[in-house]
């Protein structure tokens, strides 16, 4: 009897080839592609100018984009749920003057004032969240219906006066403290906590898993028991006491409540996203590459101001970079289809 040859197994080398390398599975992360625009910028305005890589200009970056960054954390939580938030400018904007005016009206204390301006921010969050999920209708007129309603509101109880003269609570962020040779902002530190926090929450609790989910498929997470309209109502309203931080960060960085603060945050806040990664479609992006985001919209304006570009072309760089991030968004889903 002859025995039957066996052809030599080729399963270990052919799942070896389609394992992906530590490299590879680098250069497929939506933040890797941030991270080195991020690098190259530095080093590029390190050389043209030397005034870029010292420790009181890098501090300077992240105070410059410490109000926008925490802004930009409570968009990237709604456009994780494909999502969009255009009201948050307007909504930090009206929460400063509740906080500054009550303060320095002495209405009532500064801490509770505080506590005031943070809830009123969480509400106009629900309230978005409530009208997209229960009605429901499209984020994109929701948001931009609260824009107008939360500007208007700003002016009326401002009655278009800056509000000055405020107690020391509320810009206390705003203070700094020696790191060696370079002064670091409390409100600095802050920012970064915050960061750390939704970074871990998102990636790390089931509640950040729920929320990737119901950006990837609202129908399939219903369908696996997560109650959708609760986390989507329960996204906008943490989104909204991100604009809240972000409106005592910004009292705290200006040291009074100003009516016209904010008027363009809501289109950096996207900016920062989109640049980190963050896919307008849902359901992809992180935290960490928002802040990332965050750094190059700062780094580029801070090196063109530096060369002295004009702030127009600062714009005008800005733009562009955007456009190729989402160029490269769009690429990358064609691609995994």
């Amino acid at each position: 009897m002859t025995a039957t040859s066996t052809p030599p197994s080729t399963s270990t080398p052919y799942a070896e080839l389609k394992t992906p390398t530590t490299v590879r599975r680098l250069l497929t992360q939506p933040t890797t592609g941030p991270l080195v625009a991020l690098l190259l910028a530095c080093a590029f305005f390190s050389v043209s100018t030397t005034q870029f890589l010292t420790g009181g200009n890098l501090s300077l970056i992240v105070q410059q984009v410490m109000v926008v960054g925490t802004l930009a954390i409570g968009q990237t939580l709604i456009i994780l749920t494909a999502g969009i938030d255009l009201s948050c400018g307007a909504v930090m904007a009206f929460g400063s003057i509740v906080i500054a005016k009550m303060a320095a009206e002495g209405t009532v204390p500064p801490l509770a004032a505080i506590a005031l301006g943070l809830i009123v921010c969480a509400g106009f969050g629900m309230l978005n969240g409530a009208l997209v999920k229960k009605i429901p209708l499209p984020p994109f007129i929701v948001t931009l219906g609260m824009l107008n309603v939360a500007f208007a509101l700003t002016h009326i109880y401002s009655e278009e006066q800056t509000v000055s003269s405020l107690p020391g609570p509320l810009t206390a962020l705003g203070q700094t403290f020696p790191l060696g040779k370079t002064d670091i902002t409390y409100g600095s530190l802050v920012t970064i906590a915050l960061f750390l926090l939704l970074a871990y929450s998102l990636s790390s609790t089931s509640w950040g898993r729920h929320v990737y989910a119901l950006g990837n498929s609202p129908e399939a997470a219903r369908l696996n028991g997560i109650r959708t309209s609760r986390l989507a109502i329960g996204v906008y309203t943490v989104a909204g006491l991100m604009y809240g931080i972000a409106a005592l960060l910004l009292i705290s960085r200006t040291g009074v409540g100003d009516p016209q603060a904010g008027q363009t945050d809501n289109l950096d806040s996207i900016t920062a996203v989109v640049l980190g990664g963050t896919s307008l479609f849902g359901g992809r992006g992180s935290v960490l590459g928002t802040f990332i985001g965050v750094l190059i919209v700062g780094v580029f304006r801070n090196g063109l101001q530096l060369m002295g570009v004009a702030s127009i072309y600062q714009t005008l760089i800005t733009g562009i970079l955007v456009i190729l991030a989402v160029t490269v968004d769009q690429i990358s889903r064609r691609k995994a289809r």
